[in-house]
């Protein structure tokens, strides 16, 4: 019997292959076409059809039109109705099929209008000889200068594509032999010069002041010489469909009710984009959720749009206060003010009569089988799955009453998932009191039911999630049609991930937990909350989504990458500052002024205008440790016996005269003399100093991870808590800073010069600052 099949198989294959090479395929297109199911189905019922008008014998212009027809046509159904114009010959070119094509794209509902069709894909319009030679005569009249001076170095193509503009129909083999035979007449044969090749025009190289910078956002846009975020996601950039042109979007599901709900959603949008940020107010956004973030808002903002801030608040175990605010105080910390925020629970009232609605339909049942059950790929039949709709009903009045323990009844919708996931779950038993309903419910409905439904409600017009939900895209049109309520178009892209970290909120808790970190928002995470507190600026972090661009593919990237985008941020913003970390006391025996001396610092030193602070001068002063050696090695320019060094801003130079060491030989304090950079000799070198300083603690923080992927077991057989770096946190508990620094609040932010951008952490506290060090002033050519 196998062999039987197996022969039919054969059979009807090679009948294809005749059918195929029948209308000009090679062998081998033919055979390429073959093996797509679904192409070679559509192509067949195309070419017979044809051939019971046409006859056995089909041409080859009229065999391409059919190839392209089933192979560019999304909707199989209006098949027939397009190989009926190319049987009759009324679609004659290729041209006049792509119109053909876009007009049952844009008309998914029949009957279709065949007058309305006919006029816009140009059937029964004849194009004369002497109306094309008119058009080509009208064009190359308009360039009759140019092409004089040009000759044959004009770009001829341009001449077609006006004359073609001219007369949509026409045949543009026919405008080209028609141009080509009026230039000849015009110009004459080609002489020798005429052959020439044109030379290439230099291309301008352009300053280094203008090459391609990074993003810079400003009030939450981003602004750039190079592609911003906002570029990326404007008007066509990213084929997304127009709003209330949802239909034309591949794998839509069309219904004899879309074109009207479609009416009435555009009434009430006026036809604005709106998008939706819909986080589980379960834990603290991380560097991921930003990209969501500015793609969700971005692409609203860059196409005059709205975006919601949409609290997916269905699983009340889990929800906390702390995470709701949390939540939105990154989104308007990355510059982003939402156009309402709203919660699931606002809707639990019409999502149970949706649900009620749904098992009328006949769409829905209550089900007893277990979570255990139900899990995987391949899971029995549910049972209970053809109940009658009365029983169902009942019994989810029943659990909605608290009359089932949890576990015990389900609410299951009847469809089966992209990903073979079958009748997914819409209503669950929870009694759990609800962070803003309370006790009122005991039953919640699920993501793979509520989502779509509030994207309904709230008239999304773009749904963007990542691409892990692609599996759920069949679910999500199915449901808002089995309800017959407006339908949005989910649209995926990929997910933004960071090596040397976890985000997982799972393994988060585990290591504060464990104490590896100390809360969500300890600097060596990549949460947006310890992004904040290390003292990345939101405009680096804008940035970074910006390089990283908008992506179908998930994108993993260094860490470095982000710290580039915060150095160049902060180099614009970070007013300058003195520290020391490791401090050496130097005394300078000859200080010209019997009190402190005011020196003025420069906020930015390469744009004076931007102002100035000023710090005290005295005798003692203090530097690093690392920029004095009593012995000199090739190379080093810094202080040293018989090679002094200038102290910035200072204006003076200082040079040893003693060392002074403690009983085990470390040095404790330097004696030097002091003299105008005027009179001196230039330094070799210029080091930071203070004086009369703040003593303040110091946070120098590196990667928390060994490995690029701490999660991956083949890289880390123990786990991430295996993988955690001893050295991720260094605290220098007495470091001096400059008194300038003395006035500033949390967050705020100082470059301190040759050592990095420091955050002042908000464990600060009177008479002893905290700082952050954010990123080195360079990248560390280890981390690369």
């Amino acid at each position: 019997m196998a062999a039987a099949a197996a022969a039919m198989a054969a059979e009807e294959a090679e009948e294809a292959l005749g059918l195929f090479t029948g209308i000009g395929l090679s062998e081998a297109k033919a055979r390429e076409t073959l093996r797509n199911g679904a192409l070679s189905a559509l192509l067949r019922q195309a070419v017979l059809q044809a051939r019971s008008a046409l006859g056995p014998a089909l041409d080859k212009a009229t065999g391409t039109l059919l190839y392209n027809a089933a192979a560019r046509l999304r909707d199989p159904k209006h098949l027939g109705f397009l190989v009926g114009y190319i049987a009759r010959r009324e679609i004659l070119t290729d041209l006049q099929l792509s119109a053909a094509l876009e007009y049952v794209r844009s008309h998914p509902l029949e009957p279709l209008d065949a007058a309305d069709f006919e006029r816009a894909c140009g059937v029964g319009v004849h194009v004369t000889p002497e109306q094309i030679e008119e058009a080509v005569e009208a064009v190359i009249g308009e360039h009759r200068a140019e092409l004089l001076a040009e000759r044959y170095h004009f770009n001829m193509g341009l001449l077609m594509g006006e004359a073609r503009s001219r007369l949509r129909w026409a045949d543009g083999k026919t405008i080209k032999n028609e141009v080509d035979l009026q230039v000849l007449h015009l110009l004459g044969p080609k002489t020798e010069a005429d052959l020439e090749k044109k030379p290439k025009a230099a291309k301008a190289r352009p300053a280094p002041a203008e090459k391609q910078k990074a993003a810079v956002v400003e009030n939450g846009e981003v602004g750039t010489e190079t592609r911003s975020l906002l570029e990326q996601l404007r008007g066509e950039a990213l084929k997304f469909h127009k709003p209330g042109e949802n239909y034309k979007t591949e794998g839509y599901v069309v219904t004899p009710n879309t074109m009207a709900l479609l009416k009435q959603h555009l009434a009430i949008t006026g036809g604005q984009v709106r998008t939706r940020f819909p986080p589980e107010p379960n834990g603290i956004l991380h560097i991921g959720h930003a990209k969501a973030i500015n793609f969700n808002f971005g692409y609203a903002k860059a196409n005059g749009g709205v975006c919601f801030l949409r609290y997916d608040d269905t699983n009340p175990e889990k929800e906390e206060e702390k995470y709701f605010t949390a939540i939105r105080e990154m989104v308007e910390w990355l510059g982003y003010q939402p156009y309402a925020v709203t919660h699931a629970s606002d809707y639990f009232d019409q999502l149970y009569t949706w649900a009620l609605e749904l098992i009328r339909r006949g769409q829905a049942y209550v089900c007893h089988q277990k979570v255990e059950e139900i899990k995987g790929h391949n899971p029995p039949p549910s049972p209970w799955r053809d109940r009658p709709v009365e029983e169902s009903l009942l019994l989810f009045e029943d659990m909605r009453k608290g009359k089932f323990g949890e576990g015990e009844a389900t609410l299951r919708m009847k469809l089966v998932m992209e990903d073979g996931k079958m009748d997914p779950v819409a209503y669950r038993v929870k009694f759990t009191p609800h962070h803003r309903t309370g006790d009122k419910w005991c039953i919640y409905p699920t993501y793979d039911y509520t989502h779509c439904l509030c994207d309904s409600i709230e008239h999304i017009t773009h749904s963007l999630c990542t691409k892990e939900f692609q599996a759920r895209r069949s679910s999500y049109f199915w449901l808002c049609n089995a309800l017959d309520v407006y339908c949005p178009v989910q649209w995926e892209y990929g997910r933004l991930n960071l090596l040397y970290t976890v985000v997982s909120k799972r393994k988060i808790i585990r290591l504060v937990e464990t104490g590896a970190v100390r809360d969500w928002d300890d600097p060596r995470l990549f949460t947006l909350t310890a992004l904040r507190r290390r003292g990345f600026p939101p405009e680096a972090i804008n940035n970074f989504c910006a390089r990283v661009g908008v992506t179908v593919a998930q994108a993993t990237m260094e860490p470095h990458l982000l710290e580039a985008c915060a150095r160049e941020v902060l180099n614009d913003q970070a007013p300058r500052a003195m520290a020391v970390l490791e401090p050496l006391k130097v005394t300078i025996t000859n200080f010209p002024a019997p009190k402190a001396l005011e020196v003025l610092v420069p906020n930015f030193p390469a744009d004076e205008s931007r102002g100035f602070h000023k710090v005290p001068f005295q005798s003692t002063v203090y530097i690093e440790e690392t920029d004095f050696r009593e012995e000199v090695d090739k190379g080093y320019k810094r202080l040293a016996p018989g090679q002094p060094v200038g102290l910035r801003h200072a204006g003076y130079v200082i040079a040893v005269q003693n060392v002074i060491k403690d009983a085990s030989g470390r040095v404790i304090e330097l004696e030097v003399t002091c003299t105008k950079s005027d009179m001196a000799e230039k330094p070799k070198a210029f080091i930071h100093w203070v004086s009369e300083p703040l003593v303040c603690e110091v946070r120098l923080y590196e990667r928390l991870f060994l490995h690029k992927n701490p999660e991956d077991p083949s890289e880390v057989p123990g786990g991430f808590l295996s993988d955690l770096n001893p050295d991720s946190l260094h605290v220098v508990r007495n470091a001096l800073v400059d008194s300038s620094v003395l006035s500033a609040r949390s967050f705020d932010k100082f470059q301190f010069e040759r050592l990095g951008y420091f955050s002042v952490d908000p464990d600060s506290k009177e008479g002893k600052m905290v700082f952050n060090r954010t990123v080195t002033l360079k990248e560390d050519p280890g981390k690369a």
